[in-house]
């Protein structure tokens, strides 16, 4: 399996041939190619590292779509000031499909990422029903325990003694 570890806009992500990767928001529009920098390559045992990027290694993607990530709340909230200051934000992502990782004009077939052991998986839990939990016998020794804690001491009351009285000066 061939990967490269890129970088776009000072993040770095692990890019896999014929996988998708999401990254901040790029300009580029849906359908565009994009190259990205390379960082390390990777090649079944083979690996080439950068100082800081590697020379001759083109890593190819085409931008998917474009969407906004999850919903983040924030909350200030200062006592005995009356400030409540409720805000959300949802930061914008760019899905790039990697499309090529080599040098240029290598050709070369893409791998395809089986998802199916995933799904068979799921079935086959599905399928097998839960074991239930067996109830330990009831003993003499449970029996004993369960009538001491019914025999535990009361609460004691809440009720409040005021120890001081206070009296009025004029």
């Amino acid at each position: 399996m061939r990967y490269a570890i890129v970088e776009s806009g000072g993040k770095q992500y692990k890019a896999v041939e014929g996988k998708t990767i999401e990254v901040d928001r790029l300009s580029a529009k849906e359908g565009a190619q994009v190259d990205l920098r390379t960082l390390l390559m990777a090649d079944g045992d083979d690996f080439m590292v950068g100082t800081p990027t590697v020379n001759g290694i083109q890593v190819k993607a085409t931008v998917v779509d474009h969407f906004r990530g999850e919903k983040l709340f924030r909350f200030k909230y200062s006592p005995k000031k009356r400030i409540r200051v409720r805000g959300g934000h949802r930061q914008q992502y760019t899905r790039l499909m990697v499309d090529f990782i080599g040098k240029p004009g290598e050709t070369r077939k893409v791998e395809k990422v089986e998802a199916a052991p995933k799904v068979e998986k799921k079935a086959e839990a599905k399928a097998e029903p839960k074991a239930k939990a067996e109830k330990p016998a009831k003993g003499p020794v449970k029996e004993a325990a369960k009538k001491e804690e019914k025999k535990a001491p009361a609460k004691k009351s809440t009720e409040k003694k005021s120890s001081t009285s206070k009296k009025s000066s004029r």
